[in-house]
Order: C-alpha cells, then sequence, then structure tokens
C-alpha cells in the first residue's frame, strides 16, 4: 500500500508522534535552562540533599543529569523516527511507533495509540499481515 492509497484514519497518525518529538525537544531545552544556571543546578543540589543523598553531590548531579539527557534524547530520536517512518508508511516507521505507544502506555496515555496500531487495518497498511 502506497502513501497515497492509504486509509484516512491514518494521516493524522504522523503528527502526533511529531508532536510527542517537538514536546521532548522542549523538555530537553528545559533540562538545559537549568543545567546552565548556577541557581537551577544549586536547586538540583539541594533537592539530592533532601533525597537524603551525602556522598558527592557533584557526581550525583552529573550522573542524574546524564541519565534525564540519554532518555530525553532517545525519546526525541524514537518519536521523530516514527513520524518520518509513519509519512512513508515504512515498516520501521511502525516499529518506531510501536515502541513509542508501548513507553506512552506506562503512564496510560499511549493505550489508545497502541491498540490503534495493532488493529489489523494498521498494520496491513504497513505492509504487515
Amino acid at each position: 500500500m502506497t502513501p497515497s492509497t492509504a486509509p484516512s484514519t491514518l494521516r493524522w497518525l504522523p503528527y502526533l508522534f511529531a508532536a510527542g518529538a517537538v514536546f521532548w525537544l522542549v523538555e530537553l531545552a528545559q533540562l538545559s535552562a537549568v543545567i546552565a544556571a548556577p541557581v537551577g543546578r544549586e536547586e538540583l543540589k539541594q533537592a539530592l540533599l533532601k533525597a537524603g543523598l551525602t556522598s558527592d553531590i557533584n557526581v550525583w548531579l552529573a550522573v542524574e543529569t546524564g541519565l534525564v539527557f540519554l532518555f530525553e534524547v532517545t525519546a526525541t530520536a524514537l518519536h521523530a523516527t516514527a513520524y518520518y517512518g509513519m509519512r512513508k508508511l515504512r515498516l520501521w516507521g511502525w516499529i518506531a511507533a510501536v515502541m513509542v505507544a508501548v513507553g506512552w502506555s506506562l503512564v496510560l496515555i499511549g493505550l489508545p495509540v497502541l491498540i490503534f496500531l495493532l488493529r489489523r487495518p494498521t498494520r496491513q497498511a504497513f505492509g504487515i499481515s
């Protein structure tokens, strides 16, 4: 099935993932701003101290920041992959979309999208029987 013959119900789906990529880019910009500002870093250090950390706070701050940064970059990349792949009805776009929907289903938002992706007509549009 080519993108021009795709069911009309699939037209909105790539834009949902594009919105997710923009969301994660905004989150990444906010994290960068907090880390770049001395006041933001100090607030994060205070939060770590309140959580009970007594060892080197700067190391823990770097580890936490690195993990959050890696998570947000990965989420952005998966959303963008799903967007570009789904616009051309490629199998890898559908796979990326399912991975994103599974991730979002952990917070219950992605369950309707995951169910829609797993329906037979949607799978057939991406060449999966």
